[in-house]
């Protein structure tokens, strides 16, 4: 972690806080969200295909014995918490805590790492923190916003999910103040989804970027202490996203 030569210190905290973009106005895509997310995505998809494929019940190894661990504890939270039958709710949350997780956890690497070497490739600005870009966080909660609307439909059929949101909590003779608190409970689960995972994450990003601004030896004092301290943090919010998501999609599966 050091500061770049030649940048004043409001220079520095842009520098490292910009995305690298391609195109303009709606169009615009954070290549480095896009690349990071992806590359964490696929690669941790494939080390658990890997394993799956090769697990053995009379010597298994260290890897598999953590996979399997994360697997139980992911699948204890969905039976106490899930109270519908699905068999996608599991994999999906397990897909959540564990891509969250990891996503997260590239706030402890150094704050130039990779922004110095993605720049000697070409880029010229590069956040390797793909939870700390609001378009990630909140697309993800858009994700299980639309799975929100999808399991209410397939459990309560389209008349009886139109009842709930007409008649819950005050009867049809209150129509449109039921329809307004729904729609107001609806939209805002999605959005303060996204928008806790982001700023936790951002605020992460920033105090190690100001950590960064700091001499050699109080970064390494203060820099290692609030990397301890974070790690706690990545991992209760990708457990909250995760909890979260599983809560939301029980609530719609059952009836009011």
């Amino acid at each position: 972690m050091s500061m770049d030569i030649g940048l004043t210190s409001a220079e520095y905290i842009q520098h490292h806080l910009h995305n690298w973009q391609w195109g303009s106005g709606f169009w615009t895509f954070n290549l480095d969200t896009l690349l990071v997310s992806w590359v964490i995505g696929v690669s941790f998809l494939g080390i658990f295909r890997f394993v799956a494929r090769r697990a053995t019940i009379d010597a298994p190894g260290g890897l598999q014995n953590f996979i399997e661990y994360i697997f139980e504890f992911i699948q204890t939270q969905v039976k106490d918490t899930f109270y519908g039958k699905s068999r996608l709710i599991a994999p999906l949350a397990l897909t959540i805590f564990v891509w969250v997780f990891l996503m997260n956890a590239m706030d402890l690497l150094p704050v130039d790492l990779i922004p110095r070497i993605a720049h000697a490739l070409g880029a010229p600005h590069f956040k390797s923190v793909p939870t700390a870009d609001p378009n990630l966080t909140l697309g993800m909660a858009l994700s299980v916003f639309l799975l929100i609307i999808y399991y209410s439909f397939a459990t309560k059929g389209f008349v009886g999910y139109f009842k709930e949101l007409t008649c819950h909590p005050f009867g049809p003779w209150l129509m449109p103040f039921n329809i307004v608190l729904q729609l107001v409970e609806l939209i805002s689960k999605p959005i303060s989804l996204g928008l806790r995972l982001f700023g936790n994450m951002y605020a992460g990003e920033l105090i190690f970027i100001l950590i960064a601004l700091l001499s050699y030896k109080v970064q390494w004092i203060l820099g290692g202490a609030w990397a301890i301290f974070h790690i706690l943090v990545i991992t209760i919010q990708a457990f909250v996203f995760m909890m979260l998501t599983i809560v939301y999609l029980s609530l719609a599966t059952q009836e009011h």
